[in-house]
């Protein structure tokens, strides 16, 4: 299918742009920022919706403060941010205004998507914000992110936010064409399916001085956008009209296209933001219920269960193989779970007394993974 094909149902996108790109001489460079604020403005014009994840609060800081980002410890670098983080917002604000469009800051840690309650916090902000015609514009909150908490690196939170954000494409900005399968190969390629284990060897490697952010980074960010069914794409920022012409079809940088189904919101959150705290092993007949079948997840059909983990929380789930065919939320704790497994739901009940489930896992709390 052309790529204006593909894109035509999106209307909600996550634009990432790169430290690189609104830096010179290790300074925010409000000519840069304009040239592509003028662009997304552009996009907002024909009536997409845009998100903005931005790099660059810490070289914002250092740049005012002079400072080499390279020689600063955590804790001068969080500083930095702190600084920076006012300096970087002012810039897009007044660049945004000359187009008529007033910006929203929100600062993201890891801890905001792991916790439900506050996931959909984020997700209502952004809607409110969309619905009111203000642009959005994200940053991971680097004065105060710990290393527990941080996502470090802007590639995977854009992908996190383009996921709270339910957005049809991400669009990372970087200072490449796209993703080169050879460093001999003059263009980047035009469309990628599948990442498998060549594609993340080739894409090793670290991103700029300023940045943190490798191709390492984007393909990691490319492999949640394209678990979750949705599209991402890599570009040079650097062109003007980049943006719009991505939305025309035109063939810039390289597209990272997911499968045709495109994963439900709860089922995102379990999927990329849930911890696993262990595993549970099924059988072939469980295996075929929950993969083919689309059914819950019955203790009759469990065999093994590794780890420690109480109820609501997230279980990996093995074929009898080892391979991971899916991931879900328990409704049983690992030492519950030892007691009833194999067992028919009818006979729980003496197992374990009043309170039971029918199901392990529920179906609407389970993800299914392809497994070659």
């Amino acid at each position: 299918m052309p790529r204006k094909g593909i894109l035509k149902g999106v209307r909600r996108i996550v634009v990432k742009i790169g430290t690189s790109l609104i830096t010179e001489d290790g300074k925010i460079s409000r000519r840069c920022i304009e040239r592509l604020v003028g662009d997304i403005a552009a996009l907002i014009d024909q009536k997409y919706q845009v998100v903005v994840v931005t790099s660059g609060a810490i070289s914002a800081g250092s740049g005012a403060l002079g400072k080499k980002r390279e020689n600063l410890s955590l804790p001068e670098k969080q500083a930095m941010a702190a600084v920076g983080q006012s300096i970087l917002m002012d810039e897009y604000r007044k660049c945004f205004r000359k187009h008529g469009r007033e910006i929203g800051q929100i600062l993201l840690t890891e801890d905001d998507v792991k916790h439900r309650r506050r996931f959909l916090n984020a997700r209502h902000t952004f809607n409110a914000l969309i619905e009111m015609g203000v642009v959005p514009v994200v940053n991971e909150n680097d004065s105060v992110a710990v290393k527990e908490i941080r996502f470090g690196d802007n590639d995977t939170l854009s992908a996190h936010v383009a996921n709270i954000v339910e957005a049809g494409l991400l669009i990372i900005l970087s200072d490449v064409e796209g993703f080169y399968r050879d460093l001999a190969d003059e263009l980047p390629l035009e469309e990628i399916g599948v990442i498998d284990d060549d594609v993340r060897r080739r894409a090793g490697g670290a991103g700029s001085t300023h940045g943190t952010g490798g191709m390492a980074t984007k393909i990691r960010a490319a492999e949640i956008i394209m678990k979750s069914g949705e599209l991402m794409l890599i570009a040079n920022g650097r062109k003007s009209g980049v943006r719009p012409a991505i939305l025309r079809g035109e063939k810039l940088g390289t597209l990272f296209r997911g499968g045709n189904s495109h994963m439900q919101s709860r089922k995102r959150w379990i999927a990329f933001n849930m911890k696993s705290s262990g595993s549970i092993t099924i059988d072939g007949g469980a295996v075929n219920a929950i993969v083919s079948s689309k059914k819950s997840l019955l203790a009759s059909g469990v065999t093994g269960v590794t780890g420690k983990f109480n109820p609501g929380d997230a279980v990996d789930v093995l074929n009898e193989n080892g391979d991971t065919v899916g991931k879900g939320i328990s409704n049983y704790s690992a030492a519950e779970l030892s007691l009833i497994k194999g067992k028919k739901t009818r006979d729980i009940r003496g197992l374990l007394g009043g309170t039971y489930y029918e199901e392990v896992i529920n179906r609407d709390d389970m993800i299914i993974y392809d497994v070659p």
